[in-house]
């Protein structure tokens, strides 16, 4: 048999997400712990699991309880996870809460809820799976909080590390996407490009939201970096980020559902594998960021926004 601790460590080598499992007592009162053991499980019908121990004091609860919530944490809010992972009086009066639809307690300024009711509780050793159908739930598209060897990462410090060594003049550029569908812009010479803009040497990474709402007449908000690349015959380095793009019809360009791509009309090479490669990823949902000149480099693998 397998040392226990050696191999929790093992476990630890998986990068996770990290959330704070919710519920009610018999007598109304909120309960919640932090949990890493959480997945999707179906789509028809909505399905989530998380694992709860046996020796977890939130044991018999969870057990009768007729739903639960999962509410995955965002990159800013360690803190969070920290004060519902420890033995804290009133965890509840750190956070701003509120009752889910179907009652569970589901958080403000998470990455996303999940309020679930109860649908199986499978014995697995010493935890047991908790299987929960997904009543409601809400998408913020904020970044989530990671979490992996015993630590706290967030995809915020991946850009930063990434970011400090770029240097020289700098086109910022956008995959602006709409249900299903990503912006393209003339570029000048009868084919399509990103949108990409000039950033002043006094502006900071934000004025691409600027610069899209001012030229293409709709606004975005940026997630995280997809794409950074010198151009060494322009002698100019780009980057790229994903972006939700807001309602309305663009002044400038046009959208382009992802499985119709047209990447004969995109001359610039190093625009149209990035295109390319955006639209083979979202398939799976699990993004990269490209780190190279408009030849070659690699692309370096994330954690899963959601």
């Amino acid at each position: 048999m397998s040392d226990p601790r050696a191999l929790r460590d093992a476990f630890g080598a998986f990068l996770t997400g990290v959330t704070v499992v919710t519920t009610v007592s018999d007598e109304g009162a909120p309960i919640g712990f932090t949990a890493n053991s959480f997945t999707s499980v179906s789509l028809d019908p909505p399905l989530l699991l998380v694992c709860l121990a046996k020796t977890s004091r939130n044991y018999q609860t969870l057990m009768t309880a007729r739903g639960f919530a999962v509410n995955i944490l965002a990159e800013d809010q360690k803190d969070v996870s920290n004060t519902f992972a420890r033995p804290v009086e009133d965890r509840f009066a750190a956070v701003d809460w509120r009752a889910g639809p179907f009652g569970s307690p589901v958080f403000s300024d998470v990455a996303a809820w999940f309020d679930c009711s109860a649908h199986d509780r499978v014995d697995a050793g010493d935890h047991v799976i908790l299987i929960g159908k997904i009543e409601a739930f809400e998408n913020s598209g904020r970044t989530g909080l990671g979490y992996a060897r015993g630590g706290y990462f967030t995809p915020a410090l991946t850009e930063k590390n990434l970011l400090a060594n770029v240097d020289g003049s700098l086109c910022l550029g956008a995959v602006a996407e709409r249900s299903g569908e990503i912006l393209l812009v003339p570029d000048g010479d009868d084919g399509l490009t990103l949108p990409f803009f000039d950033k002043a040497e006094s502006e900071s990474m934000e004025a691409l939201e600027a610069h899209f709402t001012a030229e293409i007449g709709l606004s975005i908000r940026t997630g995280l970096l997809y794409s950074i690349y010198d151009d060494t015959n322009a002698g100019r380095q780009h980057i790229v980020y994903r972006a939700a793009l807001g309602e309305g019809v663009p002044k400038v360009g046009q959208l382009f559902p992802l499985q119709q791509l047209p990447l004969d009309r995109i001359k610039d090479s190093a625009v149209r594998e990035t295109v390319k490669r955006y639209g083979q990823e979202s398939m799976l949902g699990n993004f990269g960021i490209y780190f190279g000149n408009q030849e070659k480099g690699r692309v370096h693998a994330v954690a899963k926004k959601g």
